[in-house]
């Protein structure tokens, strides 16, 4: 079994029907998912992160919205900058990039 050393969860506003329609989804979140794929390849962490794109957290407001764990780190409001700067300092130096937490 994969033990990753973080798990990234994106919504991408799935839902259970299959389709996928909702604030994140319109917000190209699906986009941000193939952003995280691409920085964590490229940065080499594709041992240390499993990505996992998810229906609605709740807090459509605040998205698009991606969740880490196990620290249960929130990140709102984010584009494809905001990936690499959580790539680069939570996923690569353990520091939660505090601007995009909600």
């Amino acid at each position: 079994m994969v033990q990753p050393k973080y798990h990234i969860f994106i919504c991408t506003s799935c839902r259970t029907n299959g389709t996928q329609k909702g604030f994140c989804y319109s917000q190209d979140s699906v986009k941000l998912v193939n952003k995280f794929m691409e920085e964590i390849e490229d940065r080499e962490l594709t041992s240390d992160c499993m990505i996992t794109n998810t229906g609605c957290f709740g807090v459509c407001q605040r998205g698009p919205i991606a969740v880490v764990y196990p620290e249960g780190v929130w990140y709102g409001g984010l584009d494809a900058k905001a990936v690499e700067e959580i790539c680069e300092s939570h996923f690569e130096n353990g520091v939660p990039v505090e601007k995009y937490r909600i």
